[in-house]
């Protein structure tokens, strides 16, 4: 049952890949303030936790200040929905999510990669699925951190947006992003390579027994 380089190579990078978007997906800090300014309204933002201080939505008529750090759906914030949650920031929260799972997926993959043996016939397939998934996985990160990177800073959404900056759990992010093509990648070329090997000792055994029954005729 032993692996390739470039199948361990690609195992560890799905490994540390899956801990960055674990840790992007759960930590508040996609976007923070820098606090050079007086009277902080905006501190930090991650995909389902909104941090304010003191802060009042313009549009919204009654004079509620917002304090601390809560949960991005909780109840209280129902009534500033519209403003804390528009159209990119659903969708970024979406194919995030999508990339998180798809990574649980291919966690479990893995372990199931280190313990298949490289005889079974289903190897190459197996292989095929586990770098599509991981590949999948980069495509639903990338939109996801490109749309946060357009719009996440933008003067449109969060007050104080000049003093506002991508913070270190985007960065992991767009590490994981990374990581996923290259995980998928390594995969990919390493079912290519297996295909490619097994389709040669199908013609070398074709050939020997065509050779055996010729042997056998004469």
């Amino acid at each position: 049952m032993g692996k390739s380089k470039t199948g361990l190579i690609a195992t560890g990078i799905e490994v540390v890949t899956f801990l960055l978007v674990i840790i992007a997906f759960s930590t508040p800090h996609w976007l923070e303030s820098d606090y050079t300014q007086q009277n902080v309204k905006f501190e930090k933002l991650g995909l389902w936790t909104v941090c304010f201080h003191n802060f009042t939505e313009i549009h919204f008529w009654y004079d509620t200040p917002f304090n601390a750090c809560w949960w991005i759906f909780e109840e209280e914030y129902y009534i500033i929905s519209n403003f804390l949650l528009p159209g990119f920031f659903v969708a970024v929260q979406f194919f995030f999510t999508l990339c998180f799972t798809l990574h649980i997926i291919g966690l479990l993959s893995a372990a199931v990669y280190m313990g298949c043996s490289r005889e079974n016939s289903r190897f190459v397939k197996f292989l095929l699925f586990f770098g599509s998934l991981l590949i999948s996985a980069a495509l639903s990160g990338t939109i996801a951190v490109y749309l946060f990177g357009l719009y996440g800073d933008g003067r449109d959404w969060m007050p104080d947006w000049d003093h506002n900056n991508i913070g270190w759990s985007y960065a992991l992010a767009v590490i994981g992003v990374i990581g996923s093509y290259a995980a998928g990648i390594l995969y990919l070329i390493e079912s290519r390579r297996h295909h490619i090997k097994k389709s040669r000792e199908r013609i070398i055994n074709a050939t020997y027994q065509m050779e055996e029954r010729a042997h056998t005729n004469i």
